[in-house]
């Protein structure tokens, strides 16, 4: 038995789908996942044994774990909305705490928790990241990364009391999931003619690679480590025009100074206090855009000798032809 959180998300979707092709659709393999309000509309659902409630809940986590031996922790809050901060702290903190706790107690055989690049703090343009760094006030510009880097705090706490676990830092995202939130909204932005691009740098992956990635890990004997999953170090430029070419749209072609940067997210910020809603762009957003960040993905590669990363052109062409199906776009 199989037990997943988060398994509406991008990430826990195509979680599912590789277990189930892992599995050549077997019938004898048992997911067992959360759902908070409504059964999400996902490949694989009816197969899944769905059980009302969510990670705060710490009853509804021990009736969950009842039977199960693997675990793979991918419920987060994922915000750079200021607004959002206690219920960043509350969810992604307390409610792993909570995960770890439940699986201690119910002897599960090992534990994978889906963390972030976040957590290693990404404001670093003096070398390559790596799993040996940690969030820093000096280091990190985003109080989401603050609560992964607490998050796995409570994980390797629970290593430290004798549960088998791993963590995985996943980069920037790339996949088919609801673009109106979350990494997809690159392609929304991008398809809806956004004429803006920055110099800066990051990591980014095909969500079928973190997914591939993290089943691998926990069939492994692999205990108390963690890696980061990223395939390609990629400008944001870079990114735009391959998505703008896989739409058939005008490439953006306004570079945004940081002085320009710098005044439109407080513009965000005033509107949105007058408006209550959040903000497109906030301080965090605008200065991870900005930075050159390169992230070392050779611990995972070592690991994993069979695995490989899905070309970057590969993974943008997929997903820009499955969000063209997924909302109808007409060409």
């Amino acid at each position: 038995m199989i037990f997943i959180t988060g398994a509406s998300g991008l990430l826990g979707a195509s979680l599912i789908e590789t277990l189930f092709a892992a599995h050549h659709g077997a019938s004898d393999l048992q997911i067992r996942a959360l759902y908070r309000k409504q059964i999400p509309a996902i490949q694989f659902a009816d197969k899944i044994e769905w059980i009302e409630g969510d990670i705060l809940d710490v009853v509804v986590l021990e009736e969950a774990l009842k039977g199960v031996s693997e675990v793979y922790h991918c419920a987060a809050i994922v915000s750079f909305d200021p607004k959002q901060k206690q219920r960043m702290h509350t969810t992604n903190v307390e409610g792993t705490a909570n995960v770890v706790n439940a699986c201690i107690e119910a002897g599960i055989k090992k534990l994978l928790f889906v963390s972030s690049v976040a957590a290693l703090g990404r404001i670093r343009e003096d070398g390559p990241i790596n799993e040996t760094m940690n969030w820093s006030e000096e280091t990190s510009n985003s109080e989401y990364g603050k609560t992964k880097y607490l998050a796995e705090m409570e994980v390797w706490r629970g290593i430290g009391e004798g549960l088998d676990a791993v963590i995985v830092n996943p980069v920037i995202i790339l996949g088919s999931g609801d673009w109106n939130g979350g990494s997809s909204g690159i392609f929304k932005s991008v398809y809806n003619r956004f004429p803006w691009y920055t110099n800066g740098v990051s990591g980014f992956v095909d969500v079928n690679d973190v997914s591939k990635a993290m089943t691998a890990l926990m069939k492994s004997d692999i205990s108390a480590q963690r890696y980061i999953i990223s395939g390609h170090n990629t400008p944001y430029r870079t990114i735009f025009n391959l998505i703008a070419d896989a739409f058939k749209v005008p490439r953006p072609s306004k570079k945004v100074t940081p002085l320009l940067a710098a005044i439109v997210w407080r513009l965000e910020a005033v509107k949105a206090f007058f408006t209550g809603s959040s903000p497109l762009l906030t301080k965090e957003t605008t200065l991870t855009a900005q930075a050159v960040v390169n992230f070392d993905n050779t611990k995972l590669l070592k690991a994993l000798p069979d695995f490989s990363y899905t070309p970057l052109e590969e993974t943008i062409h997929r997903v820009a032809a499955a969000l063209t199906v997924k909302y109808d776009i007409k060409g």
